[in-house]
């Protein structure tokens, strides 16, 4: 059995000790070669390759390109993916040129998860089952303006893995609020302005509970921060049939007002606070959740993005950082984020 193979088989389920102290990373030189990243490999796909033209510390073109590989490999390098309107179809495919290595389609805005579908309808038809069918767009795609046609993809359990990369709002066109835009937060129309600046408390759609609603075969959460629990719920993904959703949390340094080194960073503290909670659901229930490992207040995740700058100048506003840190604490208390059990999963 080649390496690549075995490597499919043994990702998602094999943990990872982490032997630095005080450090997120793991060197490769420490694991074995079938528990390495996808990403460590110099033979990987490498499907959104140089060329194209993200900003710099795009946690979008991070996301995409490590879940696309994960998504080759686990599939025997045979898939195609097709690519909402958006950030990721504007700044990879300038026309006449591309930064894809994989066969990738260009749909409307709105139908990306339906051309999806008639995608895998269509090999199905031919008897193709070995070629599957990825699904990707940004929040505003996914949670909003395609919203109607993935929750019909999710109903009639299309074989297909739907990855949504969320930077919160609609970059591409001048960071516009999103339904996935959180509360808070300054965008474009979302003034910092008046007694409950930026995006209102309580709007919004939280998608992944949502497809969960669906008892669709899987749903799960991942960020740019932890490479292999990515490689590795792709991986997971890729041998179910049926509807998949994975919701990656992808910081935008222009849309956030942060720094495009600190795009990891961010990200990480996103998960380490509880704002955003990484787990795992099958049919419909929560199967397993990311420990916290350290846990840090959402302030410090808050200080790093211009959008929230509001919340501390020209006055501090604890009403509303006690709020969010109230939402952080939720998440934390309903994936169980805090508990050594769920380590190792």
């Amino acid at each position: 059995m080649k390496l690549r193979e075995r490597l499919v088989i043994k990702l998602s389920t094999n943990p990872v000790k982490f032997y630095q102290v005080g450090s997120f990373a793991v060197g490769n030189r420490l694991l074995s070669a079938e528990d390495r990243s996808i990403q460590s490999d110099p033979d990987r796909t490498n499907a959104l390759t140089s060329g194209h033209r993200a900003c710099q510390g795009c946690g979008e073109a991070l996301g995409a390109r490590y879940a696309l590989d994960a998504a080759m490999r686990a599939s025997g390098e045979k898939i195609i993916a097709v690519n909402a309107t958006g950030c990721l179809e504007v700044f990879s495919t300038p026309y006449p040129e591309s930064s894809w290595r994989i066969p990738w389609l260009h749909s409307l805005f709105g139908n990306a998860p339906a051309v999806a579908t008639g995608v895998a309808a269509a090999l199905k038809a031919q008897g193709r089952t070995d070629i599957r069918v990825v699904g990707q767009g940004g929040d505003g795609a996914t949670v909003d303006i395609g919203f109607g046609a993935l929750s019909g993809m999710f109903e009639r359990n299309d074989d297909v893995l739907y990855i949504c990369y969320d930077n919160e709002a609609y970059m591409n066109t001048g960071v516009q609020r999103s339904g996935a835009t959180p509360p808070a937060a300054r965008t474009a129309t979302t003034q910092a302005v008046g007694e409950n600046p930026g995006n209102v408390f309580g709007q919004g759609k939280n998608l992944p509970r949502i497809a969960m609603a669906h008892e669709i075969p899987y749903v799960a959460t991942a960020t740019v921060a932890d490479l292999r629990d990515l490689e590795a719920k792709v991986t997971k993904a890729m041998s179910f049939r049926g509807a998949r959703y994975i919701h990656v949390l992808v910081p935008c340094p222009l849309g956030w007002g942060s720094q495009s080194c600190d795009t990891i960073k961010i990200a990480r503290l996103a998960t380490q606070s509880g704002l955003f909670p990484v787990f795992e659901a099958e049919h419909g229930e929560v199967v397993a959740s990311t420990p916290i490992r350290k846990r840090e207040s959402v302030e410090e995740y808050l200080k790093l993005q211009v959008r929230y700058s509001h919340l501390f100048s020209p006055s501090r506003r604890d009403d509303v950082i006690d709020h969010l840190q109230a939402i952080a604490d939720k998440n934390i208390a309903r994936y169980n984020l805090m508990s050594t059990e769920n380590e190792g999963q």
